[in-house]
């Protein structure tokens, strides 16, 4: 009597993860509808003026060719403002060299940061404060960009009437550390926002941007206040997203695949660094938010296979439950495929899902106990313990 029940539960449960894998999927087909490619846009009217804005702290290693890319785009009225936040290393003395042969890069020296304020946060203020396009593009140090970006970041912002676009770079993943996350972080994306709610909703939960390129309409950057109204909030691309979506305001994200590309991190300490600085404050710094959501993480992606696992090995199982576990699997690897298809990641990696949902794991709940413990850092700084989204 109790082995049934014990199957029992474990039938609803894998049948429960089935359901939820097919809704997953199900986002993720539709938001590759709505995921409109960033140079897929008919071009405008009229150019705007464009400021492209950069922070750069400690970036000696791909700063100079960020510049290059952005110099060399094909657009008629544009500045270029690289602010260099303090760097320790050579990035300010690359980014002379660049001004030296091109009067278009205008370079600034970062104040000193203030108390009440996150570095990044505080150079993003200062390029806009002395930017003048209509239109102010962020994009961060390490990315790079095809010559007809900001045309096709003008033709999106035109045909959308959007206040705010962000876009996907194509992200360039080469150890194992970059494989085993940086996939897995797109995918959330990809099956975890209903794209198209946003549009139709004011749930801040429901609401994804990237921070690596962010395109504002002036009037509308000001409207929100701008980086002072998220000086401390550790997920500021999100933050700022929020405050313009809550306005009334139209946003977009796009795919950027084509036109922009990152290497987002280049080594274990860097993802661990990176990712653990954000995870927690993603999820509004609630911890039981952020086990509640990484416990059905383990749950709808591990237990399938594990279940399967026992399922071929022990002859007591039914073997309705094991089929189950083995269609839990097939969804899976098919949900993981479309996403690593759409982002141009390598499609083996599909192969490791189960060791890539174990290692983003343990970055959420590593990610909760610095940042309660006040030790999370970025760029040799230290984060806030607790900012409220």
């Amino acid at each position: 009597m109790q082995q049934e029940l014990f199957f029992n539960i474990l039938f609803y449960i894998q049948a429960a993860i089935v359901l939820g894998l097919v809704v997953l999927l199900l986002i993720s087909l539709t938001n590759l509808y709505y995921l409109k490619r960033l140079g897929s846009y008919r071009p405008p009217a009229r150019w705007p003026r464009i400021s492209v804005l950069v922070p750069a702290r400690n970036e000696e290693s791909g700063i100079g060719k960020c510049a290059a890319c952005l110099l060399s785009q094909e657009y008629p009225d544009f500045q270029l403002i690289i602010l260099d936040d303090n760097s320790t290393d050579r990035t300010w003395e690359i980014l002379q060299e660049y001004a030296g042969k091109d009067s278009r890069l205008r370079l600034i020296k970062g104040k000193p940061l203030p108390d009440d304020w996150l570095g990044k946060h505080w150079a993003c203020q200062q390029l806009a404060d002395v930017a003048d396009g209509e239109l102010l593009l962020f994009v961060d140090a390490d990315t790079y960009h095809q010559p007809d970006m900001l045309r096709g970041a003008a033709s999106a912002m035109a045909a959308e009437k959007a206040a705010l676009i962000s876009a996907l770079p194509k992200q360039e993943v080469v150890t194992w550390s970059e494989k085993l996350s940086i996939p897995a972080f797109y995918l959330g994306m990809l099956c975890g926002v209903p794209l198209e709610l946003t549009r139709l909703q004011s749930n801040p939960l429901l609401f994804a941007v990237l921070g690596q390129f962010l395109i504002f309409r002036r009037d509308a950057y000001d409207a929100v206040g701008g980086y002072a109204s998220v000086r401390q909030n550790v997920v500021d691309d999100i933050a700022i997203g929020r405050r313009v979506h809550a306005m009334g305001l139209k946003y977009k994200l796009l795919d950027g695949n084509g036109q922009v590309s990152c290497r987002m991190y280049h080594n274990l300490d860097q993802v661990w660094r990176g990712l653990t600085k954000s995870t927690f404050a993603t999820f509004s710094f609630d911890p039981y938010f952020l086990i509640l959501m990484w416990t059905l993480v383990v749950i709808v992606f591990l237990c399938p296979i594990l279940m399967l696992i026992i399922g071929l090995i022990v002859p007591q199982v039914p073997f309705l439950i094991t089929l189950l576990a083995g269609l839990g699997v097939l969804l899976t690897l098919i949900l993981w495929s479309v996403s690593l298809i759409r982002f141009h990641f390598p499609l083996y990696l599909v192969l490791i899902y189960p060791a890539s949902a174990v290692f983003m794991t343990m970055i959420a709940v590593a990610s909760m106990i610095l940042t309660m413990q006040g030790k999370a850092r970025w760029k040799d700084r230290l984060m806030p313990k607790f900012v409220k989204l």
